[in-house]
């Protein structure tokens, strides 16, 4: 009988090339595979693919590698629902729907059919079999861990996944890749999303944001954008308006394209998500977990309860959650176990009592 087959993701990346090169170690007998998704004219190591590099480290070490082209389907499930998204006032997470439903969504159908025994990525986090279920954890390296971006694989993927990184530290990654002379072992991260810059995205498409007025919290005009998609929840920098004291996005209004900013940053007591996915058994009314609202904030204790609404929940955090933007995911953790994940809808905000008007900062500042 011979070696299992594992197909690996390859994204060009030192992560994904080193995931590969474990598995070859593992004495599996390993093929890799690049997603062309997006054409980006972009050149450098800044991006978050690069099937050019992804051949060449394949090259190094010894194993076949494949193109599949799934641009078109790229274009209509993750970048068109992300522009739309964006240009009603919405904060998307296209790196959600690109996981699941490409690197371990398409990726995984075509390895199946190929008589993969295991579809690997060079994510940060791990998969541990309990019974008859697989449980998603968070990867030994805090600084690093991508669970995150994994919440909506269902059973069927987890079942068939492997992420060789997952008890390794990044430091660790780079000192195995320069061991093995790989090129790219010290290639930067990548930082951007695959299609650049948001905004410019939105505003190169005929459905671009509007633009609009940004206004203080009593509704005073203290200036206009070209667009809502160059705005966050939380933003502080680039808002277009002098102030003497710093101003925060508090709110945006994708219908009538207003921008509300306050001398306060945004927190949140609870908020309100719908289109809920679980790795496994849902997390149970009134239960304490762990909550993170976006990838590099601190998860934060909270509670699950039900809220109006099909499939919707309402998550209330023991301590203000900062800079919660609708349109963004919400992860919930039993400790280090991932238990799913939703988008959040709405936010309830913290009654920060009075507060001070920017139209009163801007004279300050003129």
């Amino acid at each position: 009988m011979g070696a299992r087959l594992a197909i690996v993701a390859m994204s060009g990346g030192v992560d994904s090339s080193v995931a590969a090169a474990l598995l070859l170690e593992q004495g599996f007998r390993v093929e890799g595979v690049s997603l062309r998704l997006w054409d980006s004219a972009r050149r450098d190591d800044r991006i978050c693919s690069d099937h050019r590099d992804a051949n060449r480290v394949a090259q190094a070490l010894g194993i076949e590698h494949h193109q599949i082209d799934q641009r078109k389907q790229f274009e209509r499930r993750v970048v068109a629902p992300f522009v739309a998204a964006y240009a009603g006032g919405r904060t998307p997470n296209p790196c959600v729907a690109c996981n699941s439903e490409f690197k371990l969504g398409a990726l995984l159908d075509w390895a199946l059919a190929h008589g993969a025994d295991v579809v690997a990525t060079g994510h940060y986090a791990r998969v541990e079999r309990r019974g008859p279920y697989a449980v998603l954890r968070r990867g030994v390296d805090e600084r690093r861990d991508q669970s995150y971006f994994l919440f909506a694989l269902d059973q069927r993927q987890l079942a068939h996944v492997s992420f060789p990184l997952g008890e390794w530290t990044k430091d660790d990654v780079r000192r195995h890749a320069a061991g093995l002379g790989l090129a790219v072992a010290d290639k930067r991260d990548s930082q951007d999303l695959c299609f650049g810059d948001p905004a410019a995205l939105v505003r190169g498409r005929a459905s671009g944001g509007l633009a609009g007025e940004i206004v203080d919290e009593s509704g005073h005009v203290l200036g206009r954008h070209e667009g809502v998609e160059g705005f966050t929840v939380g933003q502080r920098r680039g808002l277009g308006v002098a102030a003497a004291s710093p101003l925060y996005v508090r709110g945006i209004d994708g219908r009538s394209a207003r921008v509300t900013v306050g001398a306060e940053p945004p927190r949140a007591n609870a908020l309100v998500a719908g289109g809920w996915s679980w790795t496994g058994e849902p997390a149970k009314e009134g239960e304490s977990v762990l909550a993170q609202v976006r990838y590099r904030h601190r998860p934060l204790e909270a509670r699950v309860l039900p809220a109006p609404g099909e499939g919707a929940m309402r998550v209330v955090f023991t301590e203000p959650a900062a800079a919660v933007a609708p349109g963004q995911a919400i992860v919930l953790y039993r400790g280090d176990e991932v238990l799913g994940g939703g988008w959040i809808e709405r936010a309830e905000a913290v009654d920060a009592g009075p507060r001070r008007s920017a139209r009163f900062l801007r004279k300050r500042a003129s």
